[in-house]
């Protein structure tokens, strides 16, 4: 029979550290094979993405729609599904509320992300941008990395404290800050999650940060300044998350930067040649996530794993 999970239950299936820890695997996997995503463009700025993935075992494809305007409709910004196959019977297995699983693989790969490349993993946290991605953020980092303190900022003063009553729920200090900028200071994490429209952050983070910059994922969408991203291109060390990074990684295009001479995540997870060239001692450490269907497959792994249990 099918798994039909919703939201609640397609969460409980992919708790962070596991999610991390299948992520890693499917990076170590070979038999994985993921062709390039369809973004076919909708009436009204929004998008359908199209992505799918298999391995030797599973096959998944995830259908979402990206519709950055929905928020201010009262209608969620991502929306979809991830159907997921036995890759030898062709057999539906199970069906997982996308929006649930994007927010929490994206935020397990920029766990997995700091625990390879984090400085000082312990924090404090800053999170800039208090929806659904900052949202999942926080958890992650609370869950799998011990963070304890944290520092949210948003252009919406309601988002951001919401997310910081939310931190105190799950018994951290929390507080709101107006100026992310100056907030950089004092953080030795930083994750990046606004909707990318415009530039949200001019000022450098320290030399012993680890930024998780995941709200652009499109060529045109922006974040991060391009001095910035030039500046940590010279004294730190840039990660993408995979090579779709090449023609999608709004903030490093942008600057002008080479995206296609960056590591990937799993050039960092397998140790590679290209990963021991690029790495510095010091420095800070910028990683750019723009989202990959080989994400999905691995919380398909994750959540079937759960349900045998």
């Amino acid at each position: 029979m099918t798994a039909l999970l919703d939201a609640a239950a397609t969460a409980a299936a992919l708790p962070y550290p596991a999610l991390a820890d299948a992520l890693e695997a499917l990076l170590r996997d070979d038999t994985v094979v993921v062709p390039p995503r369809l973004v076919q463009p909708l009436t009204g700025g929004g998008s359908l993405f199209v992505m799918p993935a298999a391995d030797a075992a599973l096959a998944i494809t995830k259908l979402i729609t990206f519709v950055p305007d929905n928020p201010a409709h009262g209608r969620p910004a991502i929306q979809g599904d991830v159907v997921v196959f036995d890759a030898r019977s062709g057999q539906r297995r199970a069906v997982l509320d996308g929006p649930t699983v994007t927010a929490r693989r994206t935020a397990a790969v920029s766990l997995l992300a700091a625990r390879r490349l984090a400085p000082r993993p312990q924090g404090p946290l800053l999170i800039v941008g208090a929806g659904v991605q900052g949202r999942a953020h926080l958890e992650a980092f609370a869950a799998g990395l011990g963070v304890r303190a944290v520092q949210v900022a948003s252009r919406s003063a309601a988002s951001a404290d919401a997310l910081v009553a939310h931190a105190r729920g799950l018994g951290l200090e929390a507080q709101r800050v107006d100026d992310a900028d100056a907030a950089l200071a004092d953080c030795p994490l930083v994750v990046s999650c606004t909707p990318a429209q415009a530039v949200a952050l001019r000022a450098r983070p320290r030399p012993d940060a680890f930024v998780a910059a995941v709200g652009a994922f499109t060529p045109r969408m922006v974040e991060w300044a391009p001095d910035v991203c030039r500046h940590l291109a010279a004294t730190g060390t840039l990660v993408v998350d995979t090579r779709d990074a090449d023609h999608e990684a709004g903030d490093l295009l942008q600057a002008g930067l080479d995206v296609a001479a960056l590591p990937t995540l799993a050039d960092v997870v397998r140790d590679t040649p290209a990963w021991r060239r690029a790495r510095r001692a010091g420095g800070p450490v910028f990683f750019k996530s723009c989202g990959w269907a080989g994400w999905d497959l691995a919380a398909a792994r994750c959540a079937l794993a759960a349900a045998a249990r």
